[in-house]
């Protein structure tokens, strides 16, 4: 509905002004963190990539880095992994999206399970399975007596498409989900073959969601810095570009530019993902009957053999690093021990709790500020929605890095009230929920869509002002959804490594940073370990959520 519903005609000004006042604040309070956490940095940090060293504007820390030699190679290097991971993670992730809904599989929640693994650890601990597994002292390279080059592009392109793997199926999955069955039955009618079938009606039927799975793909490629970090070897990417000029030679306006270059190809890519995107649900139709597989063991068994080896390939990746945490020296000495979770970095566990924190208090304060945009959306002018709804959807298109990096320079100012935000846990929270704003936006609002007006109005009839209204009757209906949104932003954040690489500090770290520099000292045993207890925790809270939507279920049958 377009305007928030009156209590009665007379029902006082001051209650009207008082339910308008607080949708209002509804709206102004989500709208001003977008801006304060995700417009106001992101505008910065163009201008410090145009602030020259003499302090004027101009384009020269662009022309340095064009004329730079190593900025083509990283680019030219970024763009052929991100093209190769997407090509290969469009056929697996096609493979596998067609056997789970297109075939009968006796074990395909075990598939699922398998396939989503890499979405419960950081991004580097797909490379550091690899490097257990197949590096110079992997398992594999022991057992044949050979010694297998994982470090650079190989290494690199196994590790992203790993990583990938889990968002192609989950995109092509929603596609093949909502194909109509009427069509095939059609198809079936007039004698097509179940080849000719899935030429002629299931690919073109999914041919958006394929589009909109390769450019997630080339997205998350291009700007991962955790595998590229961990198995890149001497393979420069845009990402490792960004964090040596920051880190490793101080250079911030030229990791700046670097960052803003970066920019082109993620938006471009983002753009055409929403293009396609849309396009796919215009294609889905309301009255569309789901199709329901039949058992052809000429298809099924060889289908579910193939899936079931590529879900077994994270699965293995993952396993690796959980099994190293608990032996004495991989791959030499195979006893169990538990040494390795002695930490011995600077503040042992402590940077892992201060993730707890941080996921904790990211996932809260996106869900509150969800909650209250998509209410405060649901009384406003349609023009006025399609305004936010394009606002909201732009953090998708900003790479983690680059977020990261935007932060210093808007937030460490000494004289200013924000640098007292600078190096303290709120400010990693309030990264992380931008980071993944978008996602969350998307989600709460299509689970808020399902909302019956007809309620509101109920209650609002009844003489419920607009306050008790979101609190007995709009927050129970949106909690599964709200659930939900909290468990994504938690996980997210306790995984993330991109979006915080440049915000740690000497007193203030986070998990996978932590992971990161165990790796990078040598220490594999103890980086294993730090990996497993992060992926417990993310673990042990996806239980949980489990257990309170089936609860919440249950009590309300």
């Amino acid at each position: 509905m377009d305007a928030l519903p009156l209590e009665s005609p007379r029902a006082g000004r001051r209650a009207f002004d008082a339910d308008r006042l607080l949708l209002v604040v509804c709206l102004v309070i989500p709208l001003a963190a977008l801006i304060l956490f995700f417009a106001y940095p992101i505008i910065i940090i163009g201008l410090q990539s145009l602030t020259e060293p003499g302090g004027r504007l101009g384009l020269g820390n662009y022309a340095q880095v064009l004329d730079n030699p190593h900025f083509w190679r990283a680019t030219r290097h970024s763009l052929t992994m991100s093209l190769s991971t997407t090509a290969v993670s469009l056929v697996l992730g096609l493979t596998v999206a067609y056997t789970l809904h297109r075939c009968k599989v006796r074990w395909r929640m075990a598939i699922q399970l398998l396939v989503a693994l890499p979405l419960l650890a950081p991004s580097l601990v797909q490379g550091l399975g690899l490097i257990f597994l197949l590096g110079r002292n992997g398992i594999v390279s022991k057992l044949l007596g050979i010694e297998i080059e994982i470090y650079g592009f190989w290494g690199l392109l196994i590790a992203n498409t790993l990583y990938a793997l889990p968002q192609a199926v989950l995109i092509i999955s929603a596609a093949l989900r909502n194909t109509d069955a009427r069509i095939y039955e059609a198809a079936n009618v007039l004698g097509s073959s179940r080849w000719r079938q899935f030429l002629d009606v299931t690919l073109p039927s999914i041919k958006f969601a394929l589009l909109s799975t390769a450019f997630v793909v080339f997205t998350v490629t291009i700007t991962d810095f955790g595998n590229a970090a961990t198995i890149g070897g001497n393979y420069s990417v845009l990402a490792t570009e960004i964090y040596n000029q920051v880190a490793g030679q101080m250079n911030f306006h030229l990791g700046a530019v670097v960052g803003m270059l970066l920019l082109l190809p993620t938006v471009l890519a983002f753009y055409l993902e929403r293009v396609a995107s849309n396009r796919q649900s215009a294609a889905v139709s309301e009255s569309a009957t789901p199709l329901q597989p039949e058992w052809v063991p000429s298809r099924d068994i060889p289908m579910g053999l193939i899936s079931s080896l590529i879900a077994l390939l994270p699965a293995i990746t993952v396993s690796i690093v959980i099994a190293v945490s608990f032996t004495q020296l991989w791959p030499y000495r195979f006893g169990f021990t538990l040494r390795h979770y002695t930490v011995s970095i600077a503040g042992g566990y402590d940077p892992l709790w201060t993730t707890v924190q941080i996921s904790l208090a990211a996932g809260l304060i996106g869900v509150f500020l969800q909650f209250i945009l998509s209410i405060a959306l649901q009384h406003v002018s349609r023009r006025l929605v399609k305004a936010v709804y394009f606002i909201c959807l732009l953090p998708a298109a900003v790479p983690g890095m680059v977020l990261g990096l935007s932060y210093i320079f808007a937030f460490n100012v000494p004289g200013t009230p924000l640098y007292y935000l600078y190096g303290t846990a709120a400010l990693l929270a309030f990264c992380n929920v931008m980071h993944y704003w978008t996602q969350a936006f998307v989600a709460t609002n299509a689970g808020m869509r399902q909302f019956p007006e007809a309620l509101d109005e109920t209650a609002a009839c009844l003489g419920a002002g607009f306050m008790r209204r979101v609190i007995d009757v709009i927050g129970p209906f949106a909690l599964p959804t709200l659930i939900a949104v909290f468990l994504f932003l938690f996980m997210r954040s306790m995984v993330t490594l991109s979006g915080v690489i440049f915000l740690i500090s000497p007193t203030l770290s986070v998990a996978s940073v932590s992971i990161m520099r165990l790796e990078e000292a040598g220490s594999t045993g103890q980086a294993a370990a730090y990996a497993t207890c992060t992926m417990g925790i993310v673990v042990l809270a996806s239980a949980l959520m489990w257990l309170s939507l089936k609860k919440l279920k249950r009590a309300r049958t």
